[in-house]
């Protein structure tokens, strides 16, 4: 926390101009050098390339490095996030990691990453919210404290070593998710432009969807014990289940989450949608009647990224500038719980954000 928060006597925003917002000042990504093409997978389990590309749109994904786990990728992705933004790690007020593969059950993998980017006295929590979720509920809280006295910039760090948590012989993980990180800085504007409304939403009815859990495995070649990088703790996903509640359930959410904004899918500029499959992606922006162009898909080279998937989508798109200043953006992404959220945000310039000084 800063040691001269905001005065009472610099006063409120003037009453005739917006009021101040929360905006996302620089997104930081991480992205393993190991690239692993469908090829690579078809040799070691039933699939090939050609069914991976026509069921799920995929070509290629990132994999860790031996020895690389979540606070490696996070810090990086914070380092980064800082280094656009042209500020130190030790100008953070706050860091949220989002994760759903923690280095350690104790402590938190913010602390891990923190202390690899060399932050002390900073606070840090984790937020798990069923993984891929991350990208808006780890945002909403990031974004909540960045309204509240005493934080003036939060990272919010979305980071996961999913591929660690294969089962060495089970296709339905195994050709779908990739490792990766992203970071959203996050700090407050003078124009009211940033983060607006969020809604965010559980159905635990579908708990068991999709679940990462510790379960014995043996190995159907020899009947020896089976081990994923977190020992006996395996990803099963149940794909139809998912399926069918992306393209029954999310559209008619993003329709009321739209209309209780008094708005319509027509009035967003760009949709920044969960990276789960290219076909799921695809089918989302169909069901709303909206063209392709609104959104851009990174599925086929990183794969599923979990929650580092939409801030990846959205730094790709503010690069390419089909994301530009005063556009507004909806963030959509579901995963385990099953948990799924939106946010609206108008998309910032440098120009939007208060000054902040530096530590």
């Amino acid at each position: 926390m800063r040691e001269h928060p905001p005065s009472p006597e610099d006063g409120p925003p003037p009453e005739d101009g917006p009021p101040p917002g929360v905006g996302i000042s620089a997104i930081g990504s991480c992205l393993p050098e190991r690239m692993v093409p469908n090829a690579e997978l078809a040799s070691v389990l039933p699939t090939s390339d050609a069914w991976i590309r026509e069921r799920i749109g995929i070509r290629e994904r990132r994999f860790a490095a031996p020895g690389q786990w979540s606070s490696d990728l996070g810090a990086r992705a914070l380092e980064d996030a800082c280094a656009r933004r042209g500020i130190a790690a030790r100008d953070v007020d706050l860091v949220v990691c989002g994760t759903y593969t923690p280095d350690h059950m104790l402590p938190n993998t913010a602390a891990a990453l923190m202390r690899k980017a060399g932050l002390e006295g900073t606070p840090g929590f984790d937020v798990n919210s069923g993984g891929c979720p991350g990208a808006v509920f780890a945002l909403d809280v990031g974004a909540k404290y960045v309204r509240s006295p005493g934080y003036e910039r939060v990272a919010v760090v979305l980071t996961d070593v999913s591929t660690r948590l294969f089962d060495p012989e089970d296709r339905t993980v195994g050709v779908i998710f990739g490792d990766a990180a992203a970071c959203y800085l996050l700090e407050p504007t003078v124009t009211g432009r940033g983060v607006e409304d969020v809604l965010l939403r559980s159905d635990p009815r579908h708990y068991w969807s999709v679940y990462a859990a510790r379960e014995a495995r043996v190995a159907a070649s020899d009947g020896g014990a089976k081990s994923s990088g977190f020992g006996d703790n395996f990803t099963t996903m149940r794909g139809p289940d998912i399926r069918a509640f992306v393209l029954g359930v999310i559209p008619d959410f993003v329709r009321e989450f739209l209309k209780g904004a008094g708005l319509t899918a027509d009035d967003i500029d760009f949709f920044a949608v969960h990276q789960a499959n290219l076909r799921l992606v695809h089918g989302v922006l169909e069901a709303l009647d909206q063209p392709l162009t609104k959104t851009l898909t990174n599925v086929e080279r990183f794969g599923n990224t979990s929650g580092a998937s939409v801030p990846l989508v959205l730094q790709e798109a503010a690069a390419a500038r089909r994301l530009r200043p005063g556009d507004l953006a909806l963030l959509l992404a579901f995963g385990g719980g099953l948990n799924y959220g939106a946010a609206l945000v108008r998309w910032c310039s440098d120009d939007d954000f208060r000054p902040v000084p530096a530590r």
